[in-house]
């Protein structure tokens, strides 16, 4: 797939739906005969619906997931500055390795929201990629220089959401 030019795809706003569709790119784009690799920042259980999918129907899907503790009104702890570093580090190596079509950064916005790590890190690997690599970057408050930067950038905004009516998180929907 290097025969293409990749672009950078930025999925914000404060509505459902944001690592979602950057699942539906990447299973497109499996279909195809992509290589797949995603971080996902302020994530570690294993027993989320997405993660036991990968492990056992998509072998082209690599995934690393940064996170300790679950998030909290959208924000990452402090106590997870280093596992953020880390797993910045080992998608930015997978970015530049050349070996994978599609990099996700899932919930990078917010880490970048809450100086986790720093804009000008990011800015400099997106400008550094592989140019026929294509980017995916989520999370809630996207900084606007990310936006410039991107290539296409959706906010997803909410207009209902069955949580304050009372429905929990559920297996297969939220996780």
């Amino acid at each position: 797939m290097k025969d293409k030019k990749g672009i950078i795809l930025v999925y914000t706003g404060k509505g459902k739906g944001k690592t979602t569709a950057a699942l539906g790119l990447a299973l497109r784009a499996i279909g195809h005969g992509a290589q797949v690799f995603m971080v996902q920042f302020r994530k570690s259980n294993p027993n989320y619906g997405e993660i036991q999918a990968i492990r056992n129907y998509l072998p082209a899907f690599t995934f690393f997931q940064a996170g300790k503790s679950k998030m909290y009104e959208g924000y990452l702890k402090e106590d997870e500055r280093q596992i953020t570093v880390d797993g910045f580090l080992l998608g930015k190596e997978a970015l530049l390795s050349e070996k994978f079509d599609l990099v996700i950064f899932d919930e990078l916005n917010i880490v970048l929201d809450k100086g986790l790590l720093a804009k000008e890190e990011v800015l400099e690997m997106l400008a550094k990629r592989p140019p026929w690599v294509d980017i995916v970057l989520t999370g809630r408050n996207a900084p606007p220089e990310i936006i410039e930067a991107a290539d296409m950038a959706s906010e997803i905004k909410e207009i209902k959401h069955h949580y304050k009516t009372g429905t929990k998180a559920r297996a297969g929907m939220e996780f």
